[in-house]
Formats: C-alpha cells, sequence, structure tokens
C-alpha cells in the first residue's frame, strides 16, 4: 500500500469512527504521534513482544499520514517521499551526526 492509498484507508477510517477531521486538528494528530512513539519506545524498553511494538509504531504512522492528509491535502506524500529520499540519499556520509566522530579517540 503506498502513502497516498494510506491517506484514503485512514479518511475512512477517522469518518466512520468520528475522529477529529479538520485542519486545526492536525497538531492534536502530531500530539498524538508523540504519545505513540512514547509507548513504542516503552513497550521496546519492557522487552514487549515485537508484535505489541509494531502495533505501537503503525500508530505513529496512522497520526503522520491523518496529519499530513489535513495539514498539507494538496501534496502527494508519495511524491514528497521519493523527493524527500533522493535528497537524503545526497547528503554527506552520517550528516547530521559527524559531530559524534569529534569526540572520539
Amino acid at each position: 500500500m503506498q502513502l497516498e492509498e494510506m491517506k484514503k484507508e485512514i479518511e475512512e477510517l477517522v469518518l466512520e469512527k468520528g475522529f477529529y477531521n479538520k485542519p486545526e486538528d492536525a497538531p492534536k494528530k502530531l500530539l498524538f504521534t508523540f504519545i505513540e512513539l512514547g509507548e513504542a519506545s516503552d513497550a521496546w524498553k519492557k522487552g514487549r513482544r515485537e508484535e505489541e511494538i509494531a502495533e505501537e509504531l503503525i500508530d505513529v504512522i496512522f497520526y503522520v499520514s491523518d496529519a499530513s492528509r489535513l495539514a498539507c491535502p494538496s501534496i502527494n506524500m508519495d511524491d514528497m517521499f521519493q523527493k524527500k529520499l533522493e535528497k537524503n540519499k545526497s547528503s554527506e556520509y552520517q550528516y547530521g551526526e559527524g559531530h559524534r566522530l569529534d569526540h572520539e579517540e
């Protein structure tokens, strides 16, 4: 399933279940994303089953996809993903993490 397909599936679920569905609700969706990341981290730290950790990570994907649907509806996320992937591929080795090498001996 592609990102744009996921957005449509999530929109159907949101409408069916009566979840937040206005552009001004995007910040709430992003906050819920952080909560789900915390739950995934907690599950991992507690040694929970991989399936439980994966379920929390899927919740993150759900919220990010839904936030993208509300915050930037005219953007095709499949195209944006590809564009960002190519941009990151052209970055220097360990871009943003190279500072760690300065402190190693």
